[in-house]
């Protein structure tokens, strides 16, 4: 009989090649371990303990505490919950996946009649039951014909489409109760340790992701090992709905989204828009003095232009569909690099240019399938912050540290100082010699390192072109969003043969770097309206004060006190309707803007100002040229700093 060997800290151990995770750990572990043993990490495989093991190598137990545990758990959950739809629904739903999510899990199910509300909480009560009920989690190995002979006495087609695909000779099945599912594993021990879910959502989702497949119902659930943290979550949960942007968006009067326009596609609303505006300012700005010049491109090409840049190969399903101008096919764009490209071969370049660092809020046009879009967040025109680096290879290094410099620059400016660095290296199939790719890697590594910021490896994720960094920023929830991304490019400058002429008189290829720092405009203000519950920094917010009077008598006051500030630069909004001062203000703060300046007889004999902030805080009464200089002082304060909290 083949034996393995098995080896922890303590100890090192043969067993007979199919002995269970279960069995080994009984023999290589106290008693008080074992109590709290989910899974076994062998090797690099994660196994669950009703799994045969028929390789060895290094042994470690997977604990509640362990990274992997809850991916775990919340697999398990999918499975009591597919359970409990059977047992409650029956022969009226298809099963189809249930995988565990970055924050739960989900399953999806085919059924004609829709669930509901009042449906999850059977569904939740019924997992309850299963849970209370200790089933413990049996893994058994079958062929797969025996499995698909199974499925189809069991009438459950979606089970047999995902057979079909499998070539392996043996699968594994999972049961719990009466249940037997299709499944890789691993999965807990047994239901017993499900102690703290909630089902949270209902959502459509096509059969695979296709839209050409039938539409499916996704219940959506989270489970954690401890009742706290389940709450803690739920938490989170409730006040991410109140800073959800579409809500905000609308409530604050920033950007709507209509069908007679098209889904996807973005009106700024004038307070979003001024919003917009000054972010724009910022970005333009800070780019001047960062050494960039700035561009301006069109917003179609002919089509021929995305050949030779090659995205009709690689996105052409994300693009468009072409134009036709005097019979000449044109594209809405769906990057801007090839204008830029375009701009450089304007005429010959010398090394003694380099290097040229070129910008544009440039506005680009890409495909989303309906379903996949969210508000600000996953929109089909969007305005990306891009930028291109043409240099020497001698310059590239210094190059990247320069971005990453500016990048974290505006990130905090913007509230951002929370974030998670990503290095994704060379993947399997690729453009451009090893060399260069050895080279941009070691130059993005060593940016990173000579800033100080820890990163994270992410192997063979780096784009077909060329290495790149990821920067993803964590809101106040600390939930992360990718925006920023600096890449390496190897394949444009070839496509579009660009040249400079090199010290030694001889033509040599520029090294282009793409990058974006605030990803697109749409999702960064999303990200912005969801940090700050709507409630922007003073720098930041599209109405930095509103007047509000007593009484009609100070009508002619509050005009004065409104046209002295628009001089001097304040945005500010007057109302002098005759309603209640409290009504006033009350609609102020829920339009979270941060000043409310109330005038009376008092303010107006005095030439004043009573100051009250969005928090219900007031100021002493002041002038009003003392007003407009606070928020100039603040407003300068706020860019130079970490706005967070203002």
């Amino acid at each position: 009989m083949t034996e393995i060997t098995l080896t922890n800290a303590e100890q090192s151990r043969n067993f007979p090649a199919g002995t269970t995770a279960a069995q080994a750990l009984k023999e290589m572990f106290s008693n008080k371990v074992r109590k709290r043993a989910l899974a076994l990490q062998v090797g690099d495989r994660l196994v669950d303990l009703a799994a045969p093991l028929n390789s060895g190598g290094e042994v470690a137990v997977i604990t509640p505490e362990s990274p992997e545990a809850l991916e775990i758990l919340r697999h398990s959950a999918a499975h009591v919950m597919a359970e409990a739809v059977l047992e409650l629904y029956g022969d009226e739903v298809q099963v189809t996946i249930g995988p565990a999510t970055a924050d739960g899990f989900y399953y999806d199910f085919d059924r004609q009649q829709p669930f509901t509300p009042a449906d999850l909480e059977k569904i939740e009560a019924l997992m309850a039951e299963i849970a209370t009920a200790d089933r413990p989690f049996e893994r058994r190995e079958v062929s797969r014909a025996e499995a698909l002979e199974f499925f189809r006495q069991q009438g459950q087609n979606y089970k047999l489409e995902l057979l079909d695909e499998i070539e392996d000779d043996q699968v594994s099945l999972y049961s719990q109760g009466n249940f037997v599912d299709l499944c890789r594993g691993p999965h807990l021990p047994s239901t017993g340790w499900l102690k703290a879910f909630k089902l949270t959502r209902l959502a459509g989702a096509y059969w695979r992701g296709d839209e050409n497949n039938r539409m499916l119902q996704r219940i959506y659930g989270t489970a954690f090992f401890d009742k706290k943290e389940l709450r803690a979550y739920l938490e989170r949960l409730e006040e991410a709905k109140k800073r959800d942007h579409r809500k905000l968006g609308k409530e604050l009067e920033l950007f709507t989204i209509q069908d007679q326009i098209g889904p996807g596609l973005i009106l700024w609303q004038p307070k979003g828009a001024l919003l917009r505006r000054l972010i724009e300012d910022y970005w333009r700005d800070e780019h001047y003095r960062h050494g960039y010049e700035l561009l301006s491109t069109p917003h179609i090409a002919r089509r021929e232009l995305w050949q030779t840049s090659g995205h009709l190969d690689f996105y052409g399903e994300n693009m468009y569909s072409p134009m036709e101008v005097e019979e000449v096919q044109y594209q809405l764009k769906p990057m801007n690099c090839p204008f830029h490209i375009a701009i450089y071969k304007t005429r010959k370049r010398s090394y003694r240019e380099f290097p040229l660092r070129w910008c544009e809020l440039g506005t680009v046009y890409r495909f989303e399938k309906t379903g996949a879009l969210h508000g600000l967040m996953r929109v089909r025109g969007f305005t990306q912050d891009d930028a291109h680096i043409f240099c020497r290879p001698d310059h590239l290094e210094e190059e990247i540290f320069r971005i990453l410099d500016l990048n974290l620059h505006i990130l905090q400016a913007f509230g951002f100082a929370d974030y998670d660095i990503y290095l994704s290296t060379r993947p399997e199939k690729y453009v451009g010699s090893d060399e260069n790719w050895d080279r941009s890697t070691a130059a993005l590594q060593a940016a990173l390192e000579k800033k100080g910021l820890s990163y994270s490896l992410d192997p063979g994720e780096g784009v077909f072109y060329g290495p790149k960094i990821d920067i993803k920023i964590k809101d106040v929830l600390g939930r992360a969003w990718q925006c920023s991304t600096i890449q390496v490019d190897f394949n444009l400058p070839e496509r579009f043969e660009l040249g400079y002429t090199g010290e030694d008189g001889r033509e040599h290829r520029p090294i282009m770097i793409h990058r974006a720092l605030m990803g697109s405009l749409e999702r960064f203000f999303g990200v912005l309206i969801e940090h700050y519950a709507g409630a922007f920094p003073l720098w930041l917010a599209p109405v930095q004060a509103r007047i509000c009077n007593i009484t009609d008598a100070q009508l002619d006051y509050g005009e004065e006190v409104y046209a002295a500030l628009r001089r001097a630069g304040v945005r500010v909004e007057k109302d002098l309707r005759n309603e209640k001062l409290n009504y006033k203000i009350r609609e102020a703060q829920l339009q979270k803007i941060p000043y409310m300046l109330i005038v009376g007889d008092k303010e107006a004999a005095e030439g004043t100002v009573t100051v009250r902030q969005r928090d219900g805080k007031n100021l002493p009464p002041m002038p009003v040229s003392e007003f407009a200089a606070l928020v100039a002082a603040e407003v300068t304060v706020n860019q130079e700093s970490d706005p967070v909290g203002q």
